[in-house]
């Protein structure tokens, strides 16, 4: 929380603290431990700024009822020196207490002084976290999917970031596998159709464009000079040709989408390394694997989860064991505290297998947590646009952007929960209307851009205002402005522990409508010098705060519009 807002509490705590002290102390109350209790911000602001619960907390031990104690409690309070004003006793016996001129007063002030730095903690201790997303098969373009992956992911190494991890995003690349020998074996007969008649695709190959393209562009190179090589030396040369220009389609298209990585991971640098066979070596010695029908098994029924095969009959891992070989590379090998990993609501079975064969290689498996998204549908006119991945006629990422701002594809993607269903509505995207949230928030940034600009047009411009001006904000839409901007630390560390970056565009949306309401009931121009000055620093300290979180979201924040 922000520096003031934490003061703010410990006041209220040590307030309440020396007064249960001092009432236990005259024999009013019996001697009793003074448990934790809390300090919460109560649905309706006007029961008071902040709600707290210690005379329930403190009945039983006390032996008396909870509003007895408040009454005795309150009897004692001390609120000089401090930011809070008054309090009074509601309900069964919670206390309310109200906050002073000061407080809202420090609040923007702690705002204009911090400027792109407000909003930051050092509540992660600056434990290393990593962040994997997106992660597409590189044997094609990416898909709506990809796209809701991207913008999470991103956004939530963002929110991290901005609550004192030490963050790192990264990118998997499955260029080894069964995906690999698809892509290969779709090239070839692409190929192979340029110069002979009767070639068929299977149902289960790849029947996109793309592969369509790069067995063209490979022919033009080549000619027909790898028709009568082997199967395997042409698919070899085709994977090798078509792959790397799959790797880069990806990179510049999430970097179009604003995303860089640190790191682009190959799945093949496991098999080259040996981490792969290490992993199976390990597993075994772990005792958690057995013989069946000549696969190797692996136990994962001894950790919760269902047993699953590691090496085929054939000697073949399957996929799972570069997984498995992967994550322990990221949590032990590299040394990561966290690794998330953003990916699809079918993966709910694969977790589970992972943290058991992590479990069994002696890794505490509660620092893999995975970050599990449902499916988004584009909406149109009204209607779910329809498209089928194997006919390769999927939508993809640079399709969507092609239809729809970045701004407005990265924000309206952390619009809900990431385990929620969600339409996107292609329509309402490119409106510029207030019903368009990203278009709203903008708005709200350039309109506050606006007053400063028309202000300065007249030889007025901001200046540092004193404690006592500021506290001349003492509107009720000035006041639950500076209240909603004085949250925003906590919500990025809420937004953080629970991998949720909606609540950051949820924050923003309601930070530009608590504007709107500040500038529609309180005049700027126009007012004495010290109040003008002092909604001018309000109007600031607004801008200041829309702007942190947008650019956490990687989104614009026009001055004018």
């Amino acid at each position: 929380m922000s520096k003031v807002v934490a003061v703010a509490k410990n006041q209220i705590e040590n307030i309440i603290y020396t007064a249960a002290k001092s009432v236990v102390a005259d024999g009013v109350l019996p001697e009793a431990e003074l448990t934790p209790f809390k300090i919460e911000i109560p649905q309706n602001r006007d029961h008071g700024d902040y709600a707290v619960n210690a005379a329930m907390v403190w009945s039983k031990a006390f032996r008396n009822a909870p509003r007895k104690i408040a009454e005795l409690l309150t009897e004692r309070f001390d609120f000089s020196n401090s930011y809070i004003k008054s309090c009074e006793i509601a309900g069964p016996g919670f206390i309310n207490f109200f906050l002073a001129d000061n407080y809202y007063a420090d609040i923007v002030s702690d705002v204009l002084s911090k400027k792109q730095e407000y909003g930051k903690s050092d509540f992660g201790e600056g434990k290393k976290v990593l962040v994997e997303f997106v992660s597409a098969n590189p044997t094609g373009p990416m898909h709506i999917g990809n796209a809701r992956g991207g913008a999470l992911g991103d956004c939530l190494a963002s929110v991290l970031d901005a609550a004192g991890y030490y963050v790192e995003r990264e990118f998997y690349i499955n260029d080894a596998g069964n995906q690999i020998n698809k892509f290969g074996l779709s090239l070839d007969l692409r190929y192979q159709q340029i110069y002979k008649e009767g070639i068929e695709m299977p149902e289960d190959s790849y029947h996109g464009a793309d592969i369509v393209e790069h067995a063209k562009a490979f022919s033009e190179l080549y000619g027909d000079s790898y028709i009568n090589v082997s199967e395997e030396e042409r698919r070899k040369a085709l994977v090798e040709f078509a792959l790397p220009k799959n790797i880069q389609g990806l990179h510049d298209d999430l970097l179009k989408y604003r995303i860089e990585y640190n790191t682009w991971f190959k799945e093949s640098s496991l098999h080259a390394s040996g981490e792969t066979a290490k992993i199976i070596e390990l597993l075994k010695e772990s005792g958690h694997t057995y013989m069946q029908e000549d696969a190797l098994w692996f136990k994962g029924s001894d950790f919760g989860a269902e047993d699953f095969v590691l090496v085929r009959y054939n000697g073949v891992p399957t996929y799972v064991v570069p997984d498995i070989a992967y994550h322990y590379n990221k949590l032990v090998t590299r040394g990561f505290d966290k690794a998330i990993d953003v990916l699809g609501a079918d993966h709910h079975g694969y977790v589970p297998r992972l943290k058991a064969a992590l479990t069994a290689l002696g890794v505490d498996a509660s620092k893999l947590d995975a970050l599990l998204m449902q499916m988004v549908r584009l909406v149109k006119d009204g209607e779910v646009i329809k498209a089928s991945k194997r006919s390769g006629k999927a939508i993809t990422l640079v399709t969507l952007l092609d239809e729809v701002p970045i701004d407005a594809a990265r924000f309206f993607f952390n619009l809900r929960e990431p385990n929620s269903h969600f339409d996107f509505d292609l329509d309402l995207a490119v409106e510029e209307t207030n019903q368009n949230p990203v278009y709203y928030v903008q708005y709200a940034c350039a309109r506050i851009s606006s007053i400063i600009r028309n202000l300065a047009s007249e030889g007025i411009t901001l200046r540092d205002c004193s404690a006592e001006e500021l506290a001349l904000l003492t509107a009720p839409e000035e006041r639950e402005l500076i209240f909603h901007i004085a949250g925003f630390t906590d919500e990025i560390i809420s937004s953080a522990k629970t991998y949720d970056p909606a609540k950051m565009t949820h924050y923003v949306i309601e930070l530009a409508t608590k504007f709107h309401k500040f500038y529609n009931a309180c005049r700027v121009k126009g007012e004495r010098e010290e109040l003008l000055q002092a909604r001018l620093s309000l109007c600031m300290a607004t801008v200041t705060v829309i702007k942190n979180v947008l650019l956490m979201l990687k989104i614009s924040a026009p001055e004018s519009m």
